[in-house]
């Protein structure tokens, strides 16, 4: 006599999310294996996906299992159903259960980008990139990557690798030391006795390389620090004697656009729109305004920042109210004192000119000199007519937050404006800034013997 071996199994597949409703689902798998071969029926499985609360009133099928079973008969049948379930939930972990309405997939929003460079190093200060995009000496650059090459080091908890890091600070004095004419040469003639002075305050001077390696060998990470600072900004005003205009020549026609050669800094004096105050200085009272400085890089983009500092000397932002939307605190759009419709101006990492209307691949390995991945960083909007080119007046301020960003650390607005400088000083006040809030004025403090105007060309 035939006997058949029944069984049903279920499986619940329930997300932790608390207050959430989702359908159970019910797999009964049914098996059925006779004695003799003549009445053998093949293994049939059965997938029902039932609501719980039809589950409930169904279980008088699964509660059928007879007692008496064959040894070889259920170790069979429990293997197959094994194999089974193994395939369930495969296929379950890679779906996901069926929710009902108003589930936000726990209310994690897509990503827009997927950046496969987790390793990139860019520059995460304003300092840092400005720094990076001087077109200085190669000896200059050399010493600069060695020293700045600590800086990561001195981030290593606990033990730091201070053996490595000296050899970093000799190695930068053996490129000064032996490269000492081909450093001094790239400085203009004019110029060349202050190059010389800071050449001999980078060897030996107060806060020189010589005070640095003395900070190492003490294994004082704080005076490391410090030292490491003092070394780099030396290094940054070589680099600056260095480069007095721009190491490549603009299309001809971008030649009636302002420019700028080089470096120049705006103060921008910016006011609460509410009539509250900012939040008070160390030791100081709260204040009605604040003062915000940005760096211009005329180095990367000339004629994004020759178009803004024009503006700025003829006074068209001073009064503009400021908007703040995801990440960025924006000026509002042009008035009658609008500048140049500027080609969107973006320069490559590795190489000597910008390129214009076009944006970088990230995905495809290209970083800009000045990126936008660095809290502070300013940048003209895009034009409403083409994104090929930047807006003539609107500019924003980013506050990148890495929480935001891709792998890597990489906006996934990165290389897709013309980022033009960074905010220096004041850093602290730009997540005080709310919309409504006004640039009570706006001047070009220093560089502005390099602005060329289109008439003066």
């Amino acid at each position: 006599m035939a006997f058949p071996l029944s069984s049903s199994v279920t499986l619940y597949f329930t997300p932790s999310t608390p207050k959430r409703h989702f359908f159970y689902t019910h797999f009964a798998f049914r098996f059925s294996r006779p004695r003799s071969r003549e009445n053998a029926r093949p293994l049939q499985l059965k997938v029902q996906c039932k609501s719980s609360k039809d589950f409930v009133k169904d279980e008088s099928h699964c509660r059928n299992i007879p007692s008496c079973l064959h040894l070889s008969t259920l170790i069979n049948a429990t293997m197959k159903l094994e194999n089974v379930i193994a395939v369930i939930l495969i296929l379950a972990q890679i779906t996901s259960p069926l929710p009902l309405s108003g589930w936000d997939f726990w209310s994690v929003l897509p990503a827009n980008a997927v950046l496969y460079s987790p390793e990139t190093k860019i520059p995460r200060t304003g300092e840092l990139a400005l720094r990076r995009a001087i077109p200085a000496n190669t000896n200059m650059k050399a010493i600069q990557a060695s020293l700045e090459d600590i800086s990561y080091l001195l981030r290593i908890p606990q033990r730091k690798p201070y053996g490595t890091m000296e050899g970093n600070v000799k190695k930068a004095l053996k490129i000064a030391v032996d490269g000492k004419d081909s450093i001094l040469a790239s400085i203009p003639a004019n110029l060349r006795e202050k190059g010389s002075t800071l050449y001999t305050s980078l060897i030996d001077g107060q806060g020189g390389l010589q005070d640095l390696l003395k900070c190492i060998k003490d294994q004082d990470p704080d005076k490391v620090s410090v030292g490491l600072a003092s070394s780099l900004d030396t290094v940054a005003e070589l680099e600056l004697l260095q480069a007095p205009g721009l190491s490549f020549l603009l299309p001809e026609q971008y030649l009636k656009y302002p420019r700028l050669t080089g470096r120049a800094i705006v103060e921008l004096t910016i006011e609460k729109g509410d009539g509250s105050s900012f939040s008070p200085e160390a030791g100081g009272e709260s204040r009605k305004t604040a003062t915000i400085q940005v760096v211009l890089d005329g180095y990367s983009a000339p004629l994004t920042t020759g178009n803004f500092a024009k503006l700025v000397t003829d006074g068209a932002y001073d009064g503009i109210m400021l908007s703040c939307i995801n990440q960025a605190i924006i000026s509002e759009n042009g008035t009658e004192k609008s500048g140049y419709s500027v080609p969107l101006e973006i320069m490559p990492s590795g190489q000597f000119e910008p390129l214009y209307k076009t944006t970088l691949n990230v995905q495809d390995g290209e970083l800009p000199v000045l990126p936008l991945s660095v809290y502070g960083a300013v940048a003209m909007a895009h034009s409403e007519v083409s994104e090929e080119y930047s807006s003539p007046y609107q500019f924003f301020f980013y506050l990148y937050d890495k929480r935001n960003a891709g792998l890597g650390g990489i906006s996934f607005d990165e290389g897709q404006f013309s980022v033009f400088g960074y905010t220096t000083a004041g850093r602290e006040i730009l997540p005080q800034i709310r919309t409504g809030d006004v640039i009570r004025s706006a001047k070009l403090i220093e560089g502005q013997d390099r602005l060329v105007l289109p008439n003066e060309s």
